[in-house]
């Protein structure tokens, strides 16, 4: 039995929150168990030196472990230079780049951020997962702003561990089990079955064939899940994305609706008729004319009222 009381081949538990971060073009914070990743993604307008006039984007990530995330302080430019540091950063941007349509991209460069807030296991999984999702955010961003049919994102991909402890397979694990493990293991993968990569490692006692596939087969399950939480998270970033078009909408309708109002006022007024909203009223230049017309009738070209007494 676990310590959490979990099910070998069960996940902790897992929220996505987007829209975390008011300035990024995409954002979202990522809790599994008692590890929690902040998760950026910034749109770049240059590339690489290498990528210059090759008409492709990229994708690349950062990743640090923020003092206080873990129960001893981390400091802050240890972490940034670390080897670990830099081996996550390639494993998060190298999963990301799998998914995307680079040429379609452009030019252009994503930046995703991945700050750990605190960690209890599963930091670069976490990570990945969060990522994808401050990708899709930004993805969409940049799509409304070129008009493009559709973002250049062909896949949805997601991590997750998975190793041996005390000889039984245990899925997503924390780090207590994680630090105790004889094999520790990390699946990343696409939703449509393409491995993107495996890092597994012996830390005791070497592993058997049978025992990878039973890793392997136990982290798909645990993706499958990942996946639906996503697909989740995904459905209310368009839901929202959608209300906010129809609301940008529906505020040049009503501009445009007030323009034309106020454009036909004017053009009426100026024609000596003014709408009100009990019909129209018509300038009295007529009952002018007709009086003029009665004096000329009855009077003196000097208007005066001629004398038809006789005598």
């Amino acid at each position: 039995m676990r310590q959490s009381l979990r099910k070998n081949d069960e996940l902790r538990k897992i929220e996505i929150i987007p829209g975390v971060c008011k300035y990024a073009d995409g954002s979202c914070l990522i809790t599994c168990g008692d590890t929690k990743v902040v998760c950026t993604a910034t749109i770049d307008c240059k590339v690489p030196p290498f990528l210059k006039h090759s008409g492709t984007g990229w994708i690349t990530a950062e990743y640090g472990m923020l003092p206080g995330s873990c129960q001893t302080r981390i400091d802050r430019d240890k972490a940034k230079n670390g080897g670990r540091t830099a081996e996550i950063q390639r494993l998060i941007g190298r999963s990301l780049r799998s998914v995307v349509d680079l040429a379609k991209l452009g030019e252009r460069q994503i930046i995703i951020d991945c700050d750990v807030i605190q960690a209890d296991g599963g930091t670069r999984t976490a990570s990945i997962t969060g990522g994808y999702i401050a990708l899709y955010m930004a993805m969409k961003k940049l799509q409304q702003k070129q008009r493009w049919a559709n973002a250049p994102i062909i896949d949805m991909v997601a991590a997750i561990s998975c190793g041996i402890v005390n000889g039984e397979v245990l899925l997503d694990l924390d780090f207590e089990e994680d630090s105790h493990a004889e094999t520790d293991s990390n699946f990343v993968m696409t939703e449509t079955g393409g491995i993107v990569e495996i890092q597994g490692t012996a830390e005791k006692i070497p592993f058997t064939e049978t025992e990878f596939s039973k890793l392997l087969a136990t982290a798909k399950a645990g993706l499958l899940s990942i996946f639906e939480k996503q697909k989740e998270v995904i459905k209310k970033i368009d839901e929202q994305i959608e209300a906010e078009k129809q609301a940008k909408l529906e505020a040049r309708i009503a501009a445009g609706a007030n323009l034309a109002t106020k454009i036909k006022i004017e053009k009426e007024v100026n024609g000596n008729t003014l709408t009100l909203s009990t019909g129209k009223v018509e300038k009295s230049s007529k009952s002018k004319k007709t009086s003029k017309k009665v004096l000329d009738e009855n009077g003196d070209i000097n208007g005066n009222i001629a004398d038809t007494t006789e005598e």
